[in-house]
């Protein structure tokens, strides 16, 4: 997730998490970001996310979590626009904030949030990164 923030700057970048019903990941899935300004908003392009889904299914795994990024922040939150389109109550959404920093150009920060658009709220929530 981290790799694909990073090469999509100055634009965000989007994609799935899958894993299995213990909430272990075990995929990233990049999705192309086909928003009308992909530096400020996401919108995942509907074939990268029917293939993404296709081979979730064939391997046994479940959508676990909605990543993006936000390019020009170095802590970053859901947006109103974030909130308003999170569609899916069950899934962690991941956010990449990457600022400039002089001390590391591009620098960058993962938050993890339980995000309940029917309430207009969102909450941190705690991840894990293991090796394999």
């Amino acid at each position: 997730m981290l790799a694909h923030a990073r090469e999509a700057r100055p634009a965000e970048c989007c994609g799935l998490v899958g894993g299995d019903a213990e909430g272990v990941g075990a995929s990233v899935y990049r999705l192309r970001n086909r928003a009308p300004d992909p530096r400020v908003a996401y919108d995942g392009d509907p074939q990268d996310l029917c293939e993404a889904q296709r081979t979730m299914r064939a391997r046994g795994e479940q959508l676990l979590g909605i990543y993006h990024s936000h390019p020009r922040e170095s802590a970053p939150a859901p947006s109103e626009s974030d909130v308003r389109l999170a569609y899916h109550p069950s899934a962690i959404y991941f956010i990449i904030g990457i600022a400039d920093d002089e001390a590391d150009p591009v620098a960058a920060s993962l938050r993890a949030f339980r995000i309940l658009r029917s309430e207009n709220l969102w909450e941190r929530v705690e991840y894990a990164v293991v090796e394999s």
